[in-house]
């Protein structure tokens, strides 16, 4: 079993040496995220936020971030009926924080305003904001959306961890999900509606400088089970995790926290992976265990020189078993999630 060494004290992020003072997983934003204490040039950090919004129809995903090197802003539009999906992306070179992404993710605005794309987020208490207009999206018809999150009382993922080969490069990020989501997304001429009752979103809030070559595992859901609030975000891969893990279930809005998970992806012939065939996903405490049956793969090869990434984000369903902090066993069935495997050099 690893350490789970859970940060409860409100702290600077970096101390003085550029270097996480207090490694580890939280509930909520206990670390203060200090561009001045970082010892990296501006071109090595990263920063992005990352919404994905969805019922069991229709997703939709936005991505802002600022990478040092480049600027990029994405969208994706997902139909989950007949698993087609679309993705636009423009990359803009050295944006020095022009996107207004924040130090800290519960408030503030920030966007982008390009020829090809309107984006902007807003937070304030207790609900979020996602606006996107892009005019020229797919096959001539424009993607327009205005949504809006809410936050409950609620647990989120969050973890502050290092690399070990460089200790002055870092991972800080927070996972909220499970937000009950409200709006609607237009393509052409047709408009989805998102209810509270019906669709939900997620938001990937990161911050951080890395090392130049690292692959993530992530899995994301947010739904429901027999009619309450029921999520999970797992991950690995990427960055020093001997001081925590962030795996966690959630529950009615409480955090149910995991030790290790893997993704059991199959390969092919030539020993790359399958990622169309169906997955195992299972926790070395044996509280999150089940299989994953692929419906959708939405892939990317982004190669900008400076900015290299290969992507494969897989969309279908989860069934299996998940045991709470007290025991208690939830028997998930075809539960609508995300899973991916990204390659990123930059």
């Amino acid at each position: 079993m690893g350490t789970q060494h859970e940060v409860t004290r409100k702290q600077p992020l970096l101390n003085a040496n550029g270097r996480i003072e207090e490694p580890g997983w939280a509930k909520q934003l206990v670390w203060d995220y200090n561009r001045d204490c970082i010892a990296a040039p501006w071109y090595r950090r990263k920063e992005w936020d990352y919404y994905l919004v969805g019922d069991g129809q229709t997703g939709v995903a936005f991505t802002l971030s600022d990478l040092g090197y480049a600027g990029m802003a994405s969208v994706s539009f997902l139909n989950y009926r007949d698993w087609t999906e679309h993705t636009e992306t423009i990359v803009e070179p050295l944006p020095r924080g022009k996107y207004g992404l924040g130090c800290c993710s519960d408030r503030g605005s920030c966007g982008v305003t390009h020829p090809k794309i309107r984006l902007s987020y807003t937070a304030e208490k207790n609900k979020r904001r996602i606006y996107c207009y892009f005019p020229e999206f797919w096959e001539g018809k424009a993607l327009e959306a205005d949504i809006v999150l809410y936050e409950p009382n609620m647990d989120t993922m969050c973890i502050a961890t290092p690399w070990a080969e460089k200790p002055t490069a870092f991972y800080y990020n927070q996972k909220i999900n499970c937000m009950p989501a409200c709006g609607w997304v237009k393509l052409g001429d047709e408009k989805h509606r998102f209810t509270p009752d019906s669709a939900m979103g997620v938001l990937d809030w990161g911050r951080g400088v890395w090392t130049y070559d690292n692959t993530w595992y992530w899995g994301t859901g947010s739904g429901w089970h027999d009619g309450e609030s029921f999520g999970f975000n797992l991950g690995y891969g990427f960055s020093d995790r001997s001081s925590a893990s962030e795996n966690m279930v959630f529950y009615r809005n409480r955090a149910h926290k995991l030790d290790e998970v893997t993704f059991m992806i199959p390969r092919d012939e030539s020993g790359g992976y399958a990622f169309m065939e169906p997955w195992y996903l299972t926790s070395n405490d044996g509280r999150f265990v089940g299989s994953f049956i692929p419906r959708m793969d939405r892939q990317a090869n982004i190669n900008l020189l400076a900015v290299r990434s290969v992507q494969h984000q897989v969309f279908g369903f989860f069934s299996g078993k998940v045991v709470l902090n007290g025991g208690e066993i939830l028997e998930i069935k075809d539960f609508l999630c995300a899973v991916e495997v990204i390659h990123n050099m930059y």
